[in-house]
């Protein structure tokens, strides 16, 4: 069950997140027309009983095909309560898919350190879903994936999360270090996931055009001293007003946030 609420809440926590550029927070809906912020708390809700099925799934257990292709079932189910709980919105499906390995992953190694985690995680991912509707591969992430040659959502996974253990993560630290409140690091972790990540959400709804403009404006804050210096501040206003003329948001690093929260919580060492 603590897994499963620690999951759940770094969901919430990520959606209330403000303010975040072009992204659903409390202060609206961003770029997305069919999200707001009561939209993404009912799908967090909703995903709870997932996770608590993933993590049962995942307890004593080693990575392999069975259970990956029993994870992937869970998932879809999981995406199914997900629409029904927003009406028809996609609100939470990759982070579904990221939370939920990582979240397996904890459960298979409850008091190991965060690498083994993503290790084992990484390792679930890596098998094939023999048993994953042909609609799996033709969702707009994995056309971006083909037509850009990024690594995507599955990518991440596969390569044992990078962008949650080697930046999310120290860009949260550090910026807690530093005195900024819990709010102003957590924006810098976004802002420094934004910055070198190939957001496939980006890429479908701007092009490169959108990615290069939220690369280039995330760098700009963090240059700036971050969310917590009023320059810093600034410059993140400044990307949110790009990234909502190009209406891109970057869906992917917010996701990897919360995979960054998730992890952020649990009684593991480094």
């Amino acid at each position: 069950m603590a897994l499963a609420d620690c999951a759940m809440n770094a969901l919430i926590e990520e959606a209330c997140l403000t303010p975040k550029p072009a992204l659903v927070d409390r202060r609206g809906s961003g770029a997305h027309r069919d999200l707001d912020l009561d939209i993404m708390l009912r799908s967090a809700r909703a995903l709870q009983p997932t996770f608590l099925a993933l993590a049962r799934a995942s307890s004593n257990t080693r990575p392999s095909q069975r259970l990956r292709e029993q994870l992937a079932r869970i998932g879809r189910e999981g995406e199914v309560a997900m629409m029904r709980a927003t009406g028809g919105s996609n609100a939470h499906r990759g982070a579904i898919w990221i939370v939920g390995l990582l979240l397996a992953g904890a459960a298979m190694s409850p008091s190991g350190a965060l690498t083994t985690v993503c290790s084992q995680a990484a390792a679930i991912s890596r098998f094939e879903d023999r048993f994953a509707p042909q609609a799996v591969a033709q969702t707009h992430g994995a056309r971006i994936v083909q037509k850009f040659g990024v690594a995507g959502a599955r990518g991440q996974a596969a390569e044992g999360f990078p962008h949650v253990l080697e930046v999310g993560l120290p860009a949260l630290r550090e910026a807690r270090a530093r005195g900024a409140s819990e709010n102003e690091a957590r924006l810098d972790a976004l802002l420094a996931i934004i910055a070198t990540l190939d957001d496939t959400c980006l890429l479908h709804r701007g092009g490169r055009v959108a990615l290069e403009a939220a690369q280039s404006g995330a760098r700009e804050v963090l240059q700036a001293g971050g969310a917590s210096q009023s320059e810093g501040f600034a410059a993140l206003l400044r990307l949110d007003r790009k990234l909502m003329e190009l209406n891109a948001s970057p869906g992917g690093a917010a996701d990897l946030l919360a995979a960054t929260l998730f992890l952020d919580t649990l009684p593991c060492v480094g």
